[in-house]
């Protein structure tokens, strides 16, 4: 006998679960059985096809612990052309990917399908055509709950979503999550904008900006994918700490072929193995550098003094200094890489020759002309008059030597400037100078400007507001011929050449008319944390919306003066550790020795930033110049004094204590034996 429809809608949508389960799962073995000893073509063609196989077969995973679909959209009207003349409704199940039955019907929709964009958008003044949304709560995998909103029933009470708030709320461990349950409006008008703008996002701590980014490169591969599979997609991080916490995000929606790097490791032509003193750093940062390094590439270019003669059988061609003087002038004149310029000379010249044999009665081809621009009297030319140039040499020389320094930056940098920017010490070699992170950046810039660097479909560049001028041209040499997704809080920079404006950033990164957004409502932090951290916006970002929080969670803020610090630290770490989730231990980077001895004489096991936490090590102990970025369901801030202390100057000691002060997810606790800073008082 048949078995018996259950009445029950929460386990009817078990059932659905488990359905749709079963059908990812045949899915994902169909593709597993295909037989590729019988398609014909090239080995590379062949390789190429098991390449996107795998791929496919990885992106068809079925994660046990992360639900399938999450939400459920009950239409007033059918959406299917072939269900429409009926006039019933439709109903989606809303999920992470696709998923379809046997015949091909679909049991999972998409979250970035345009079907499942009233999922996130639709309200009670503008429903969408959508009568009930249905929202989920999981454990673990297994379906727990749900929860309805009638959208378009006027005697239904307008609530807020408890399913909603407790997956925002959800403990921390491990990596990063995505958040395609909880998109916001404001965050989903972000994430579906449209590839051929560049979008610009100042996100307060906890408005999810991050999570945006990464859900618009999603969502982006799916709406254009064929377009960015040729031209390809990066992600850019400020460290690797911060790469490894989001590197999960973009695997659990499906996508598997999304870059990611650091500014750091996309500029490593050279090893890096010194430091820059702040102002050193800065001016090698500033945008001026860049006229500087233009005048350094082509400071080699010479005009010639002596005819090129060409031999050719019986004959010579002779073409004058001043015409060859006019050809080099003319390349010098366009706006051509160095290189292409070079590249493009011996045949320029050889085309001169041409002409004077065509005069003389011949009729030279193409090859001829190639020969000639291959001829050892042309190479002579090109070689003395448009020297090649390895940028890296380049720079060094720019860095070791005063003179060559003063003549590229005469009216450009002071001689000031110009003594600051000199190494200490001139390097000898490329192999055994000592590079600096802005001196890559430099090289970077140099390399540019002799080949043109490839350029990506899309880059998304997080924490952007700690890049400086020239770290911003080097990302934007990325995606010349493509768009970008800024992210970034100006109340964040820690760097001393921070960006004080997004406008300025946006133009050294070639984007000037990108659009700006900005969100202030977050869900991360909790109100009484964020209301108590936003007292510093006045002395770091000045004129700076203040974010607000949609969680209130009283008793979340702990201002404690200690006097015995040692117990006071472990004792607040231990008292963390009896909640569910992470626990993050902030502290001046000066002070991370003393405390990683102090938790190992404890018996207190802590992990570093970037090495994901467990059910069984929730402890993470974090330099506060690496906690940009991260979130931890608690935090025990060590010493905000030292914090301040551990920055060149009061601005960027602020700005570092307000980037601490944001990484609680639930519970802050305050640390202190030395005076807080007094806008915190």
């Amino acid at each position: 006998m048949p078995a018996t429809p259950t009445t029950d809608p929460l386990q009817r949508e078990r059932d659905h679960l488990a359905a749709s389960r079963s059908a990812l799962r045949a899915m994902r073995e169909d593709v597993e059985s295909l037989d590729l000893r019988d398609v014909t073509g090239t080995w590379v063609s062949a390789v190429i096809l098991q390449n996107q196989i795998e791929a496919r077969i990885a992106a068809l995973a079925d994660l046990s612990d992360t639900p399938l679909f999450f939400g459920r959209l009950d239409y007033l009207h059918a959406v299917s052309e072939e269900l429409s003349e009926g006039g019933g409704g439709e109903s989606f199940y809303i999920g992470r990917r696709h998923v379809h039955d046997a015949d091909g019907d679909p049991m999972v929709i998409d979250w970035r399908a345009p079907v499942s964009q009233p999922f996130y958008r639709a309200s009670r003044a503008e429903p969408m055509d959508v009568e009930r949304r249905r929202r989920f709560g999981y454990t673990g995998g297994e379906l727990t709950a749900y929860e309805d909103e009638h959208l378009t029933d006027p005697s239904e009470a307008d609530t807020a979503s408890a399913l909603l708030a407790a997956e925002i709320e959800k403990p921390r461990v491990g990596p990063m999550r995505d958040i395609v349950a909880t998109i916001q409006p404001e965050q989903d008008e972000i994430v579906r904008s449209d590839i051929t703008g560049t979008i610009c996002v100042q996100g307060a701590p906890g408005t999810g900006k991050t999570a945006v980014g990464l859900h618009r490169v999603a969502y982006l591969l799916y709406a254009h994918r064929e377009r960015l599979a040729r031209t390809g997609t990066l992600v850019i991080g400020p460290n690797n700490a911060f790469l490894s916490y989001i590197e999960q995000v973009l695997p659990a929606l499906g996508e598997l072929e999304v870059a990611q790097a650091t500014v750091q490791q996309l500029v490593a032509h050279v090893e890096v193995r010194g430091e820059d003193d702040p102002e050193a750093a800065r001016l090698k940062g500033d945008a001026r550098m860049a006229e500087v390094l233009r005048r350094a590439v082509r400071a080699g270019i010479t005009l010639p003094t002596e005819p090129c003669v060409v031999v050719r059988g019986s004959r010579r061609w002779r073409v004058p200094a001043y015409e060859l003087a006019e050809i080099i002038e003319e390349l010098k004149g366009r706006d051509i890489r160095y290189g292409a310029a070079r590249d493009a000379l011996p045949q320029r010249i050889a085309h001169a020759v041409l002409l004077k044999m065509e005069q003389g009665g011949e009729a030279p081809d193409d090859r001829v002309q190639d020969a000639v621009a291959r001829n050892s009297a042309v190479k002579a030319v090109v070689k003395e008059c448009w020297p090649a140039v390895d940028p890296a040499k380049l720079v060094l020389r720019l860095l070791s030597e005063p003179e060559f320094l003063a003549e590229c930056a005469e009216g450009v940098l002071t001689a000031e400037e110009q003594q600051a920017v000199l190494w200490p010490k001139p390097g000898r070699s490329v192999k055994t100078a000592r590079w600096t992170p802005a001196d890559a950046v430099l090289v970077d810039e140099a390399t540019d400007l002799v080949q043109r660097t490839p350029s990506l479909g899309h880059v998304v560049l997080d924490e952007a507001q700690d890049l400086s001028p020239m770290q911003y041209r080097a990302v934007g040499r990325r995606c010349t011929t493509g768009s970008a997704t800024v992210l970034g809080d100006l109340a964040q920079g820690t760097t001393p050449w921070a960006t004080a404006s997004w406008p300025d950033a946006l133009r050294h990164l070639g984007k000037p008319d990108a659009h700006v957004e900005e969100l202030t409502k977050g869900f991360r932090v909790p109100e009484e944390v964020i209301a108590y951290a936003s007292r510093l916006l006045p002395a770091i970002a000045p004129g700076l919306a203040p974010a607000t929080s949609v969680r209130d969670a009283p008793g979340s803020l702990v201002i404690r003066p200690v006097t015995e610090w040692e117990d006071a630290v472990l004792d607040a770490c231990r008292e963390a550790l009896k909640n569910e989730g992470s626990t993050g231990l902030i502290a001046a980077d000066a002070r991370i020795a003393q405390l990683a001895e102090l938790l190992t004489a404890a018996g207190l096991p802590f992990l570093s930033p970037g090495t994901e936490t467990s059910t069984e090590a929730r402890l993470t102990l974090v330099p506060a110049s690496l906690a940009k970025g991260l979130e931890y369901d608690y935090v025990v801030l060590d010493e905000p004094a030292a914090v301040i202390a551990g920055e060149p100057d009061e601005r960027t000691g602020l700005r570092r204590l307000y980037v601490a002060l944001t990484r609680a997810v639930s519970g802050l606790t305050v640390l202190h034996s030395e005076p807080l800073p007094e806008q915190l008082r």
